[in-house]
């Protein structure tokens, strides 16, 4: 029975160690208080938001020890906010082996230094440790994966034996794991849509209707995937799980924190009020911040992005900025300033010829 340490009580880590756990796996899931870990061990059950009542399995222990939680581990989950990655991962890089399996399942991308989750991961653990580095991310909201309704994901590293090793621990009969290599286009797909989710719960609050809820995003995915291709990601990626799934999922569903940000939005409460009021937190908040920064540096045309940006931290009226978007100048749909997609398409056909 292989051990699985997973670091961060939030929705998705305790997710996750029960779907690890129900498949016979053992699982010690870490907290960072004495009291937290107590009141889990003393209910044997989540009593938080995501899914009160659900059961842990006997074989999922709960423990503010970081000995007792990564001692023989074989793999090393990550489920924390992407703002929080580094400074857990520098609490964990110490007990790590050269065997150990590290997994990130944060979907955002760090203020401070513009990364990825796994470039974070890879300043903090020692080099020879690195090739054990992988990202999970996929269309996976969490009540309903604990729920044990069939859902599917991506493990993505840059070496594909370990996204195979990371693939056959986290299997399980609700849950498909797919692999990739383009460790660049899956962690970009998962926090970018967040990006875009919240615009979708800003058109869908209000009452803007599926036209253009569709509109927002086929066009997020095209932004997207141009930041991709311009970071060394694999535009293929993105119309995968980890990118057009993971979008849709976000956009559509009541479920996701960050459509429910833009939806509280448009009932005029502040952005602090509607975050300082949630129990997870809606990383799109924080990735808007960096990617409009990122995207401002390259000279990269992102509409989407720059708008919900004005929405979140410029102050600008909703409607306003909405009306922006559909002023703007059309030209063909997969143009842009400084977008390579182009010349994607052109090397392809080249190849094919």
């Amino acid at each position: 029975m292989p051990k699985i340490a997973i670091i961060g009580t939030t929705s998705w880590g305790i997710t996750l160690a029960v779907l690890l756990a129900r498949k016979k796996s053992e699982v010690s899931l870490w907290a960072r208080s004495e009291q937290e870990a107590a009141e889990f061990a003393a209910s044997k059950q989540n009593r938080g938001t995501l899914s009160q009542g659900v059961q842990f399995p006997p074989n999922l222990t709960v423990t503010s020890s970081l000995d007792s939680a990564l001692n023989s581990a074989q793999a090393v989950i990550l489920a924390v906010p992407s703002q929080k990655l580094r400074q857990n991962i520098k609490l964990v890089a110490g007990y790590l082996t050269d065997s150990t399996l590290i997994i990130s399942a944060a979907k955002g991308l760090e203020i401070s230094s513009r990364k990825r989750m796994s470039l974070v991961i890879a300043e903090e653990v020692p080099p020879r440790l690195r090739h054990n580095i992988c990202v999970l991310s996929g269309p996976n909201l969490a009540p309903e994966i604990i729920k044990g309704l069939p859902s599917a994901t991506v493990i993505a590293s840059d070496h594909e034996v370990t996204a195979r090793k990371a693939q056959k621990l986290l299997t399980s009969p609700t849950l498909c794991v797919y692999t990739n290599t383009d460790v660049i286009g899956v962690e970009l797909g998962g926090a970018l849509k967040n990006i875009i989710a919240l615009g979708a719960g800003i058109a869908d609050g209000l009452g803007y209707g599926d036209n253009a809820k569709a509109a927002l995003i086929t066009r997020g995915l095209t932004e997207m995937t141009a930041l991709g291709v311009a970071l060394g990601a694999n535009p293929l990626t993105f119309s995968g799980l980890a990118g057009l799934g993971d979008l849709i999922a976000t956009c559509a569903s009541p479920l996701s924190r960050n459509h429910y940000v833009g939806v509280e939005l448009t009932k005029g409460r502040s952005l602090q009020d509607i975050t300082g009021s949630m129990s997870g937190v809606a990383e799109g908040v924080t990735t808007t911040l960096v990617v409009w920064d990122l995207a401002r540096q390259m000279g990269l045309a992102m509409p989407i992005t720059e708008g919900i940006h004005s929405i979140l931290y410029e102050g600008t009226d909703l409607k306003e900025a909405v009306a922006k978007l559909m002023q703007a100048e059309a030209y063909h749909e997969l143009t842009g300033r400084k977008w390579q997609l182009f010349s994607f398409l052109r090397r392809s056909r080249v190849r094919s010829s």
